[in-house]
């Protein structure tokens, strides 16, 4: 039997709650037509927004707006009326936001952090984590230059993955290779890591779920959960929560991956 075609209405796999970070929206490397693939086949009761979903700091470089980003604006706001619950935790791309804590936009609630409870009772602070780099928060002017350095390199990464599915060979990441190979990188995500911890302990949590970095990871550090939801810019992740309060990372690079089955789970009761 042929696959079913997929609507906006009839998403394939439903969870409790989906975490989303780094969308980049505004920016040019931003994947936001792969991110509305994965949502047509994704759904939630809960959605949250983890910070840089718009990038202001690109926007205020050159202006750039196609109409995948607007049709992601659109999509949550449909999710919104259509009785999800959406969660917007600015990052420093759109610190802009910061001054609408407490408030929200067509529903979409605008909040500086959240704890999340899982279905099996845990609490996990949600929190972008822009706060606890260092670069970000004390040399803005590197940060900005680091910006267009890793612009330069999504630009790179492009040729290089069209050569890649010229022959046919699978998508391959520029950049996370080089986070994994750098030494200075891998110390850089290590302390990240650490330190949101650490936060999470401070706030008598069980653990914490971040983006920031665009390193997706799923692990247990001296009993406390760390979760980054990766990006959509590259690694193109999301973190999922099962009815039964189980997380996984889903990575959706392919748009190819609309044809093939998924396997349903089922939705939790109203």
């Amino acid at each position: 039997m042929g696959h079913k075609p997929m609507s906006d209405e009839s998403p394939e796999r439903r969870f409790r709650t989906l975490f989303i970070s780094d969308v980049h929206l505004g920016a040019r490397g931003s994947q936001a037509n792969l991110l509305l693939d994965f949502l047509r086949v994704h759904d939630a009761d809960t959605i949250y927004l983890v910070g840089d979903i718009i990038d202001g700091w690109a926007l205020k470089s050159s202006w750039y707006w196609p109409q995948s980003h607007n049709d992601f604006v659109q999509k949550m706001l449909r999710k919104v009326r259509k009785g999800a619950r959406v969660i917007y935790i600015p990052g420093n791309h759109d610190e802009f936001l910061r001054s609408y804590y407490g408030t929200h936009f067509g529903g979409v609630e605008v909040v500086e952090n959240a704890v999340h409870i899982g279905a099996d009772g845990k609490r996990y602070l949600v929190i972008h984590g822009d706060i606890f780099d260092l670069v970000v928060q004390n040399a803005r002017w590197l940060a900005l230059v680091g910006d267009k350095a890793y612009d330069l390199a999504i630009r790179l990464n492009r040729i290089v993955n069209a050569f890649r599915r010229w022959f046919g060979v699978p998508y391959w990441s520029l950049s996370q290779w080089a986070k994994h190979k750098v030494k200075n990188a891998v110390n850089y995500i290590g302390a990240f890591e650490q330190t949101l911890a650490q936060e999470a302990r401070r706030h008598s949590t069980d653990g914490v779920i971040c983006g920031h970095i665009h390193t997706a990871a799923i692990r247990d550090e001296h009993g406390i959960r760390y979760m980054n939801c990766g990006d959509w810019v590259e690694s193109c992740t999301a973190i999922a929560e099962h009815e039964d309060g189980r997380f996984e990372i889903i990575t959706w690079t392919d748009l190819l991956k609309r044809n093939l089955p998924v396997p349903t789970v089922a939705a939790r009761a109203a």
